[in-house]
């Protein structure tokens, strides 16, 4: 694995009273969450979650974090704590768990409720440890205090984490909705306390940072998600995350309002949904909810709420754009995508949408209609939260370069010192000390690509293999030459996918071919793999030439 900041040596040995922190995932990007805390040999992790991949990681079926920093010391690990139940910070635990299954893992009821039911998938069962906000724990040489934080998901928590080295606030994600569905807000009071006595470092979502003013409230859409559904003479169908209950309570609501029922499609949606029904945080008035098996009895007159708002190809919406759904979307049906794009997810998504269309159907987005409300805070809400904290340092978390930025620039501009502010990537090793956040130093840390039953055996080079292979195809040469002469005795014997089905046009290349290895073995080549090359380079300069194409060429030299 290449170094990705060779500017940067590895870091020195920790020192007394220092809290060391590295991201291993989340910055730089949205998803992958996974951050190390260090301090006294003890480590404690901080969320643990999967990004998806995007069109140029072809095959790919889930990103991880590289767990390799902390692979040999897998025993020093206290805890992991969960900051909320969403995909990129949970749905990676169950292989940090498979290294080591004891590992204690924390979070709140429903977090936990959520990752259990992923890890029973795989058969693990983990140690977990229930907290709400308003508690304290202490784990290792850390002491844990969780407050409560608004998000699109129930149960999110902000976690403070105290060391003699400081006081770190980890906000988690988070936003400011002042009239939230389950009325449980932010608690800026806690923030303004913990402001009073001190934070010696603020780590805080970035994901909205660019973006003015406040994040509109979840309530702000239910009058339109109330219009589109009422004034449907057919089916709805709702794709979203199969984990924001705020959102699938409020389709809920409105299904019951206007006389209609309501099923869950997709395995992670109808397992998330009976959790939260089960823990209260969702509530499904009677006779409303029916399963799968009874949507053709209820006709027209029904909501399906399934997962694939993102375009993931194995989901549900996914698989009706595709027809090969056992519900089929036709004329005169809406569907509502009630989330928002994750970047890097563009194109899958309009295909869906396209396809969708050209069933007949009728597609509400974010793009046409107010369907969806972020669960980010935007710039507005950052600095409220900055003026309240006044944090000494301040290291943004949680989104892409342009949005890091943009928090750090907002931080800077209610007076933390742009010294104080740390912009950094995942594997740079930052240690406070002293009221102090600085940059020591840098760790490898790479993309671990989950495809199939394969965990991190793909690499970048078979990725760029595969995305050539997909978009200019390939051709292999067979040759047989005699081992004492070096002359041709059968070939080259040319084959093409991908690239042209016209063997004719191949017939130009093979007189190239033959004069190539007689010069080759004139010259004193000779020798399989240096004669493949040979072949290799003839047909790579023709294709580039000829047709202003790079296709994988195989060439294959057998002495006889």
């Amino acid at each position: 694995m290449n170094h990705p900041h060779p500017d940067l040596g590895l870091p020195p040995q920790l020192q007394d009273k220092t809290l060391r922190i590295v991201a291993l995932g989340g910055l730089g990007e949205v998803g992958r969450n996974m951050t190390v805390f260090e301090y006294q040999g003890q480590l404690l992790i901080v969320d643990c979650g999967v990004l998806f991949p995007e069109e140029n990681q072809p095959g790919v079926d889930l990103i991880l974090p590289d767990f390799s920093y902390i692979r040999d010391r897998l025993k020093d690990v206290v805890a992991v704590f969960l900051t909320h139940g969403h995909e990129d910070h949970i749905s990676a635990l169950g292989y940090l768990l498979r290294e080591r299954e004891d590992i204690p893992v924390i979070g709140s009821a429903l977090t936990l409720a959520f990752s259990k039911g992923k890890l029973k998938e795989r058969r693990i069962s983990p140690i977990s440890i229930e907290v709400r906000e308003g508690q304290t724990r202490k784990v290792g040489p850390f002491d844990l205090e969780f407050i409560a934080v608004n998000h699109s998901i129930p149960d999110a928590l902000a976690v403070v984490i105290k060391t003699p080295a400081g006081v770190v606030l980890h906000t988690g994600d988070f936003k400011m909705d002042q009239l939230p569905l389950d009325g449980r807000t932010t608690d800026l009071a806690r923030f303004a306390s913990l402001g009073a006595s001190g934070v010696d470092l603020f780590m805080v979502d970035s994901t909205n940072a660019d973006i003015p003013g406040f994040t509109t409230s979840e309530r702000e859409i239910m009058p339109v998600l109330d219009r589109v559904i009422g004034g449907t003479k057919r089916r709805v169908i709702v794709a979203s995350f199969a984990s924001h209950v705020h959102r699938i309570q409020q389709v809920i609501d409105i299904a019951f309002t206007h006389g209609r029922k309501v099923a869950f499609v997709g395995r992670s949606m109808v397992r998330n949904m009976s959790l939260a029904g089960e823990m209260g945080y969702l509530h499904i008035p009677p006779n409303t909810l029916i399963d799968i098996d009874e949507i053709d009895d209820a006709g027209d007159n029904i909501v399906l709420v399934c997962t694939g708002s993102q375009g993931e190809p194995l989901a549900a919406l996914s698989r009706m754009a595709n027809g090969d759904h056992r519900i089929k979307v036709g004329q005169g049906d809406t569907v509502i995508l009630a989330s928002s794009l994750i970047p890097g997810n563009e194109n899958s998504v309009y295909r869906v949408i396209n396809e969708l269309t050209r069933f007949g159907a009728k597609v509400v987005h974010k793009g046409n209609a107010l369907v969806h409300v972020s669960g980010h805070a935007a710039a507005g809400e950052l600095l409220y939260c900055y003026n309240v904290v006044k944090p000494k340092n301040v290291m943004p978390v949680h989104g892409e370069w342009r949005h890091m930025r943009a928090n750090a620039e907002l931080a800077i501009s209610t007076g933390v010192k742009r010294s104080n502010t740390v912009v950094v990537d995942n594997g740079v090793v930052v240690d406070l000390a002293d009221g102090k956040a600085h940059v020591v130093g840098a760790v490898p840390v790479g993309y671990v690509y989950v495809d199939g039953q394969s965990i991190g055996d793909i690499t970048e080079a078979s990725l760029k293999d595969r995305r050539i292979l997909g978009e200019e195809g390939f051709i292999s040469v067979i040759v047989v030459i005699d081992s004492q002469t070096g002359k041709i005795v059968a070939g080259p014997d040319i084959h093409a996918r991908g690239f042209a089905e016209d063997l004719a046009l191949f017939e130009e290349v093979k007189g190239r071919i033959e004069r190539a290895l007689a010069g080759a073995v004139a010259g004193g080549i000779n020798g399989t793999h240096q004669l493949s090359q040979v072949v290799r380079k003839t047909v790579g300069s023709w294709v580039g030439e000829e047709h202003r194409r790079r296709p994988m060429i195989v060439p294959v030299v057998i002495e006889v």
